[in-house]
């Protein structure tokens, strides 16, 4: 290969034969450094960890406002059941049985279906012959780290 004046030998020499210096440097000059490779290699871990946090707190926020919404359904659910029944539901699995909501959803905290209850002598209606569940929390004791609040205090 013709580079200028110079005739640079794409092969490496034979022995006995002079190296020339531009091949040394062109050869030097084809690959990365052990340095350069380990400055990439930190800048990367350095952004995947960004990138992991972000997506951590980004699942705590989906748990939240999922955990928002069930409590929004299933408070709606206990309270339409009471002015139809004229009754407040003994169990929230009788919110299933009457058809006020498919399945009793998990606790987006703890995974499970174990919401606590709130049961109350609180009569919604003056036609209303029982007392029973009037709210529900979450099991879940753990701080909400975006509210600062015990999950079980929604």
């Amino acid at each position: 290969m013709r580079i200028g004046k110079k005739l640079i030998s794409m092969w490496p020499a034979r022995s006995g034969e002079k190296i020339s210096r531009t091949w040394t440097r062109r050869a030097a000059a084809a690959g990365f450094t052990m340095l350069e490779m380990m400055v990439v290699m930190a800048i990367m871990l350095i952004l995947l960890g960004m990138a992991a946090g972000r997506y951590e707190r980004s699942v705590q926020r989906a748990r939240e406002a999922t955990l928002h919404h069930d409590l929004m359904v299933l408070r709606d659910a206990i309270q339409q059941y009471t002015l139809d029944k004229q009754a407040a539901p003994q169990t929230l699995d009788d919110l299933v049985s009457g058809g006020y909501i498919h399945e009793l959803p998990n606790d987006p905290m703890t995974q499970k279906k174990d919401w606590v209850p709130d049961t109350d002598n609180l009569l919604l209606s003056p036609d209303q012959t029982t007392t029973g569940i009037t709210d529900v929390h979450s099991a879940s004791g753990a701080l909400s780290p975006f509210e600062n609040t015990p999950y079980n205090t929604w």
